[in-house]
């Protein structure tokens, strides 16, 4: 009777970390089940990151194209090691590419662009926060791929890496 009692907490823990591990679904934990994913991409109004950057608004995500826009910050260490991955897509040529500079200063986020380079054709300033929380954001770098009728078709949180882009924003583009 004694050892019913002892493998009784065994038995509960084992069957509780079964659970957990069903429930999280055992995938990685960067991509996000986001409400946002299936539906039209927000409305934001948001200015450009200063005089050099060309901005960009609600109306241009869904004009025929599919548009990765980028969360991201000068502070923020992940967003230099997903930085060459940025510069290597927006080399192509193929791939419109939108930053929104998230709870930075302008001054710093140019020095950012200007020591690593721009792969950003279009720059806005989220200085408060606020259109981040609109989208979901919960903290940076996170990517999003709008397809060409404006729909949210990936949420990715974290640093893009080559694993992470052929399988599933390159694909997203495609759509």
């Amino acid at each position: 009777m004694k050892r019913i009692f002892f493998l009784v907490p065994i038995l509960v823990f084992a069957g509780l970390t079964v659970l957990f591990w069903d429930r999280l679904g055992g995938g990685p934990p960067n991509v996000l089940p986001s409400p946002l994913v299936g539906q039209s991409a927000p409305n934001f109004t948001l200015p450009p990151l200063d005089a050099q950057a060309t901005g960009f608004t609600r109306d241009e995500l869904g004009k025929g194209r599919p548009i990765i826009v980028n969360f991201w910050a000068s502070w923020c260490a992940p967003c230099r090691l997903e930085h060459p991955i940025l510069e290597a897509l927006a080399a192509k040529g193929d791939v419109a590419l939108y930053g929104v500079d998230y709870k930075d200063k302008p001054e710093d986020a140019r020095g950012f662009l200007t020591e690593l380079g721009n792969p950003f054709s279009k720059i806005n300033a989220d200085q408060e926060g606020r259109v981040a929380i609109d989208w979901g954001v919960t903290g940076v770098p996170e990517t999003f791929v709008v397809d060409a009728n404006g729909v949210i078709r990936v949420h990715y949180a974290g640093p893009l890496t080559e694993d992470v882009l052929r399988p599933l924003v390159l694909p997203a583009m495609a759509e």
